[in-house]
């Protein structure tokens, strides 16, 4: 009697269906790196511009030639306006510096000044990938959207946490939300006009950003090219600033 139940049981255990294995949890590090990787590859070279908006409608146009090799090293050249061109700067890691052609000598600037004026900062326009300076805190899914809340590593990053919200299609950020450590919101970037670039870069070429801190008052950056290309570390070193403009394409 007791064999035959004991066999009962054992023959409905093997008879029951196989429990379907849970699906794993996104990976909130693993999302970042991505993200970084759609914008950009991790060294390239890209044509800009930025245009700063006043409340009454005027605006300064700039145009930048931008290297960037590795995770620390980025140079970018003024090419216009005439009263600009020339002008070049450097960052390595959390250090910048600015290469003024008529003082014939870089000077440190920080990741808070902005080299342009307007709502885009130094760090906004010399960025590193944000998996080198933030940490994943938090990570939110909906249907169509990852919400990653952002840490700053280190105190010397411009802002202290971050709330990007990215496309779960394409795993590009359709905006980002940047606090200072007092919890203030500093400003908000809007990532739009999704274009290919060619070499497998397919990426928002248009990023607007305002700030509750400046009202009225509006960025924009513009993305005219974007390729992958390696540098030698010559490249990125102050003696090499005023020759940065020998590196563009012909």
């Amino acid at each position: 009697m007791r064999r035959t139940v004991l066999a009962a049981l054992l023959a409905a255990l093997f008879a029951f269906p196989a429990l379907a294995a849970a699906p794993s949890a996104p990976d909130g590090a693993a999302i970042l790196k991505t993200v970084d990787r759609n914008l950009e590859p991790e060294s390239y070279e890209s044509f800009r511009k930025l245009i700063n908006i006043e409340p009454d409608g005027s605006h300064k146009d700039y145009v930048l030639y931008t290297v960037k090799k590795g995770s620390d090293k980025l140079v970018a050249l003024f090419l216009s306006p005439a009263s600009e061109a020339g002008r070049g700067t450097l960052r390595l890691g959390d250090n910048m510096w600015l290469y003024i052609p008529e003082v014939g000598r870089p000077i440190r600037i920080t990741s808070l000044q902005s080299v342009v004026g307007g709502v885009f900062n130094n760090a906004d326009i010399l960025r590193l990938d944000y998996s080198v300076e933030y940490n994943v805190a938090k990570l939110e899914a909906t249907a169509d959207t990852y919400v990653l809340t952002l840490k700053a590593k280190t105190d010397a990053v411009a802002y202290d946490r971050l709330v990007m919200r990215v496309n779960r299609a394409d795993l590009l950020p359709t905006e980002i939300a940047c606090y200072a450590a007092s919890g203030i919101l500093v400003k908000t970037l809007r990532f739009s006009d999704v274009k290919d670039f060619g070499g497998g870069i397919r990426r928002p070429a248009e990023i607007t950003t305002d700030s509750p801190l400046y009202k009225g008052y509006k960025s924009v950056m513009i993305f005219a090219g974007l390729k992958a290309r390696i540098f030698p570390d010559e490249v990125f070193t102050l003696s090499f600033l005023p020759k940065v403009g020998t590196l563009r394409p012909q």
